[in-house]
């Protein structure tokens, strides 16, 4: 057991184990639980989540951090509403313009850490304060999103072994299989890992550290973009107010899916079982029906103080296994 919890992958193991186990008990407390329809719904409920998660991933990976993408959600819904609804933008233009700008912000952020030397902490806080003000100069109150396309995405309902998923769980799945793949099989992957691993060796084997850095935090605000274009097709609207406290629902979803917080491990793959497990403990305490929401946070918590716990013990492991 002490091997076992000193390999890098042990968390991952532990949060695929924690998920059979929620969803077993669940399913013998509560029979329709594990009706294809409601594992379904978990999926559909948190495609935006997961695919911050994602995006999450990779900063995390390569030692940073990311707050802003809880307040890039909102404004990429609130520039939608208004260019669809005031400016009467086409849909399509709408969105990829959407998703530029959530690029330029997130480099912007990624030039800022590397050239100046400062903390990912600092400068993303700056970045969250200052896309969930930019959402009040657009407009103060929630706009709402009536474009045909819009709706139909909406309200169309994909068949899927018997149930149904929305377009958005399409995105986000096509998405998380593109970003395994980027980070598994191309130089950019593996430069943010050896990033995450040790800087500075990572710039004595002569890997693009700069640019690296750029593209990582751009990748998470494309990620976090397309999570309020995703928004936005599952609340048709656009508000300041939506996705408060998100970027720590994506941080806990990476941490709990096994991505080491000290950077250079973590699979991408994991911010999937992360986000299940989040979505199954809000599943099971609504099924409960007798407990408050306020305990979905309570548990969550719990969760994070457990595996930060396990990652220090495994450093701590794999540091005393280094040869003198």
């Amino acid at each position: 057991m002490k091997g076992l919890l000193h390999t890098p992958y042990f968390t991952s193991l532990v949060t695929v184990l924690l998920l059979v186990v929620m969803l077993g008990l669940g399913g013998a407390a509560y029979p329709g639980l594990l009706s294809t329809q409601v594992i379904f719904n978990l999926l559909i409920d948190n495609a935006f989540l997961l695919v911050i998660a994602v995006g999450m991933t990779f900063v995390i990976v390569s030692g940073g951090i990311d707050l802003s993408v809880g307040s890039v959600l909102a404004l990429s819904t609130m520039i939608a509403a208004w260019l669809l609804q005031v400016a009467h933008w086409p849909p399509l233009l709408v969105i990829a313009t959407v998703l530029a700008l959530g690029c330029v912000f997130g480099a912007s952020m990624g030039a800022m850490i590397h050239y100046f030397k400062l903390q990912p902490f600092i400068v993303t806080l700056a970045g969250m304060f200052l896309a969930r003000g930019l959402c009040y100069l657009i407009s103060i109150n929630s706009i709402t999103i009536d474009d045909p396309l819009y709706v139909a995405m909406s309200q169309t309902q994909l068949p899927v072994f018997g149930g149904f998923v929305s377009p958005g769980v399409v995105i986000a799945v096509i998405t998380l299989l593109a970003a395994i793949w980027l980070a598994h099989a191309t130089p950019f992957g593996r430069a943010v890992y050896a990033i995450g691993g040790n800087e500075q060796s990572a710039l004595m084997m002569g890997l693009p550290v700069g640019r690296t850095k750029v593209l990582i935090y751009a990748f998470s605000g494309f990620c976090a973009s397309l999570a309020g274009v995703l928004f936005s097709f599952y609340m048709l609207s656009g508000y300041g107010l939506h996705a408060q406290g998100t970027e720590l629902d994506a941080i806990a979803a990476v941490v709990i899916g096994g991505t080491l917080l000290s950077g250079g491990y973590g699979y991408v793959a994991g911010a999937l079982s992360g986000v299940m497990v989040l979505g199954t403990i809000q599943t099971l305490i609504a099924f409960d029906g007798t407990l408050s929401s306020w305990w979905t946070k309570i548990v969550i918590g719990g969760l994070l103080f457990v595996f930060c716990v396990v990652q220090r013990l495994m450093a701590m492991g794999q540091k005393g296994n280094k040869p003198a």
